[in-house]
């Protein structure tokens, strides 16, 4: 059987894992106690990467290049050892930006975490007191989404497409040389 795992990792590192069917298999919020050093971050992924089976299909959400305060370097690298492990195994598994989150979860690519709250509610009747927690939920019907026979609304149709044909990045702009 197919599992499905979402991963939204942060100092609080949100995993859900779902069946064929959508049906919830596990939940969990994994967070290391005090201050995060080498070996809580650590601890941290080694705890996830325990969760994910070699035949598991993985959805990680991107990285929040404009989030700001005193633990970001501290996400920084709990994404980077999440996706070195899966590497090291050999695990493939899909990014999933957070606008694609935010806009397959409510259709709208933008907003609080508090607005996904009743969307994600209405859509599967999944409620969770971690926004961590539903993140991944989010991400792991995504992933099933890719694999599975789903109906999917519209803005779900263009967050799955734009993952699996994701837009040309544009070349950089080179600044011309000027003659004297």
């Amino acid at each position: 059987m197919s599992r499905y795992v979402g991963v939204d990792h942060s100092t609080k590192t949100g995993v859900a894992i779902l069946d064929p069917d959508g049906n919830v298999l596990k939940r969990i919020e994994i967070q290391a106690d005090g201050a995060l050093d080498a070996g809580r971050i650590n601890d941290v992924v080694v705890r996830t990467l325990r969760l994910i089976q070699p035949t598991d299909k993985v959805a990680i959400e991107g990285f929040s290049h404009g989030s700001t305060g005193s633990f970001v370097g501290q996400q920084y690298a709990i994404g980077w050892a999440i996706r070195i492990g899966l590497h090291v195994r050999k695990q493939k598994y899909i990014e999933v930006a957070p606008t694609q989150l935010k806009k397959f979860a409510s259709g709208v690519g933008k907003g609080s975490k508090d607005d996904l709250i009743l969307p994600i509610f209405k859509r599967w009747g999944f409620e969770h007191p971690s926004d961590n927690v539903r993140d991944a939920f989010v991400l792991a019907q995504v992933i099933r989404a890719i694999h599975e026979p789903v109906e999917l609304t519209k803005p779900q149709q263009e967050v799955i497409h734009n993952i699996i044909n994701p837009p040309a990045k544009k070349p950089a702009n080179k600044k011309k040389k000027r003659g004297k």
